[in-house]
């Protein structure tokens, strides 16, 4: 009888471990581009705090392109680090909420529309379509150089 009971605690500490370690693994791995999700002000009112343009993903719940680029180039652990450290993010769907009228000012026509606004939601730079990890790393250098101070 000793026996079993210390076999049942042996498998319940080990459970408990296993969980232990799938939960902090899962934990420690999330990567990708951290977006603030449709809350434009927020967006516009940390960048000014950080002294950083605005990264805007304007996209559709229903676009191919758009779902690859957040399982794709998003998700590179590359791009992610060098959009979360020089970019307030941002990520609207531009079918609802403060998605269509950001889709209006800035004249969406397409999916995906990338643009790197200043702080005051002043466009720098703006692209239309899908953008592989290379493309997309091209942009952002480009947003940056075009707002360096010289």
């Amino acid at each position: 009888m000793k026996k079993h009971k210390l076999l049942n605690i042996s498998i319940i500490v080990m459970a408990l471990l296993a969980f232990a370690f799938v939960q902090k693994t899962s934990i420690t791995n999330i990567t990708g581009i951290n977006f603030i999700e449709q809350d434009w002000d927020k967006a516009l009112n940390t960048a000014k705090l950080q002294k950083k343009l605005v990264f805007v993903d304007v996209y559709a719940t229903w676009c191919g392109p758009c779902k690859m680029l957040k399982r794709k180039a998003f998700a590179d652990k590359k791009i992610a680090d060098f959009f979360n450290e020089n970019f307030v993010n941002v990520s609207v769907d531009a079918e609802k909420g403060v998605g269509l009228q950001l889709a209006n000012k800035y004249a969406v026509s397409a999916y995906p529309t990338l643009l790197f606004t200043d702080a005051s939601g002043n466009p720098v730079l703006y692209s239309v379509g899908y953008m592989n990890e290379s493309e997309l790393m091209a942009f952002a250098k480009a947003a940056l150089k075009k707002t360096e101070k010289k």
